[in-house]
């Protein structure tokens, strides 16, 4: 395993987020760069990982699995210009969030994140596929989202209605879960928790392999979604 630097990560975000301006950032461009080279050997490390339980990833260079640090501020009350974090997302399709995969974000003062499964709620069709394939598939899902090994760290997550949408049996016995417009986990990591490289990506391996079963329900629920054209 490469030795990755990722308490230089943890600095310059930390950094960042407390000079978020256009002038700072461009003056660190070298910093920014060095960091971002890291950042992408720990996306490899991950792929790699990953593979060996899910080898639908391994067909990226990391480059492409990468989001930028610029935030769209037009419809934000938050004019900073950047996210002080380094996102990627690994999945068979890239960084697209359907088909959904694996989520990596590192951001400073205890804000990394690990997840997998939907976060997007804004794609109509993705969950009207998932509710009706809760709806014939239900028991396998509540089977899922109930393991010890899975409930062990993670809790379902998502935007959630607060009836059963129209259309559903309100009876049915998992319209809990038919609620939800998306569905997702999170698990949070403190900085020093990341700054350590090799137990963050042991750490992070370990909790993606455990989400695996719940990213293939909703990847089987999804198989003929297609993303919007722009």
């Amino acid at each position: 395993m490469t030795s990755i630097d990722t308490q230089k990560i943890i600095a310059f975000l930390s950094a960042l987020s407390k000079n978020n301006q256009r002038e700072w950032f461009h003056e660190h461009k070298k910093e920014r760069m060095d960091v971002n080279e890291e950042f992408e050997s720990l996306v490899q490390e991950f792929m790699i990982g990953i593979g060996s339980f899910d080898d639908s990833v391994l067909g990226f260079q990391p480059k492409q699995l990468t989001f930028s640090m610029v935030r769209d501020t037009r419809f934000s009350h938050d004019k900073s210009p950047y996210r002080p974090a380094l996102r990627a997302h690994i999945s068979s399709k890239g960084k697209l969030p359907i088909p959904v995969g694996y989520f990596l974000s590192i951001e400073p003062n205890g804000n990394t994140m690990l997840g997998g499964g939907l976060f997007a709620d804004m794609f109509k069709d993705a969950t009207t596929m998932i509710r009706d394939y809760i709806v014939d598939h239900g028991d396998e899902f509540h089977q899922i989202v109930t393991d010890p090994s899975f409930t062990e760290y993670f809790t379902l997550l998502g935007t959630k209605l607060k009836k059963v949408p129209k259309g559903y049996d309100p009876e049915h016995p998992y319209g809990e879960y038919l609620k939800y417009k998306s569905w997702f986990v999170e698990f949070h990591l403190p900085d020093e928790a990341v700054t350590d490289s090799t137990q963050f990506i042991k750490t992070g391996l370990l909790l993606f392999e455990r989400m695996k079963p719940f990213n293939d329900f909703l990847n089987k629920a999804l198989v003929d979604f297609e993303m919007p054209k722009r």
